[in-house]
């Protein structure tokens, strides 16, 4: 059981540093917990749940970078992540366990693809989409809608969004980091009364993700992602291959 615990705590470490950097600690912390012993579904709920205050004391590390663009308010984007959350999680409370684990497996593949095509596929600044302000909103309900229910790839899928806005990078990896402590916030308050919650791995994993998202934050100017998000994107490969077999 010791053992179980530092696992957590370190791998909670790692997801904090990576969700500050480049998104995908979801990556981590779910398949720990499956290991742990717990189903797809409470792994899901619990990993969002302990991921989430990191990712506030992240958010606040870089709030100085925090920005909107000529047409797009952080408050209109955080209001949109809000409700886009709650309708997410309410979706994940409603879906059965088992349904779950046979479509987690195309949800991580999915982000894990996503994560992979903004992370390492260049294209020329001319063929490079510039979304409006009704495009931009719209996306990001999605998102927050798709982080409510799986949390997996939202740091990626924003980026992509808020840059292709007119966001400049740092800026929108610091404000991408609030919006998704925002659209967890409606998540949590409703995982909190599920009873798939497992509290104690929860706060093991919480203490961790504190600690790595300051880790991050500090890193965030200063570090080389690139390994990083190599390592993400086969931890995401593996492991949706893995749950694949395992579900089919």
């Amino acid at each position: 059981m010791t053992l179980i615990f530092v696992s957590l705590f370190l791998v909670a470490i790692w997801a904090g540093i990576q969700n500050a950097l480049a998104g995908g600690g979801t990556f981590v912390t779910f398949p720990t917990l499956l290991m742990a012993g717990l189903d797809a579904r409470a792994a899901n709920i619990t990993s969002t749940i302990a991921l989430f205050p990191g990712q506030v004391t992240t958010a606040l590390a870089g709030r100085s970078l925090v920005s909107g663009t000529e047409h797009l308010s952080v408050r209109a984007l955080i209001g949109l992540s809000l409700v886009g959350g709650v309708v997410g999680a309410a979706l994940l409370l409603l879906t059965p366990s088992s349904f779950f684990e046979r479509i987690v497996p195309f949800l991580v593949l999915f982000a894990t693809g996503i994560f992979a095509w903004g992370s390492f596929v260049k294209r020329p600044v001319e063929t490079r989409v510039h979304l409006g302000r009704k495009a931009s909103y719209g996306s990001q309900f999605a998102i927050a809608v798709y982080g409510g229910y799986f949390g997996g790839g939202i740091g990626i899928l924003m980026l992509a969004v808020l840059t292709a806005a007119g966001m400049e990078f740092r800026s929108a990896g610091a404000t991408k980091n609030v919006l998704a402590g925002v659209m967890n916030a409606t998540a949590v308050a409703l995982f909190a009364f599920s009873h798939d919650v497992q509290w104690l791995y929860a706060s093991v994993l919480a203490a961790g993700s504190i600690i790595g998202g300051q880790i991050g934050a500090y890193l965030l100017l200063r570090i080389n992602v690139t390994l990083l998000r190599v390592f993400v994107v086969l931890i995401g490969t593996l492991l949706g291959i893995g749950l694949f077999v395992r579900a089919y």
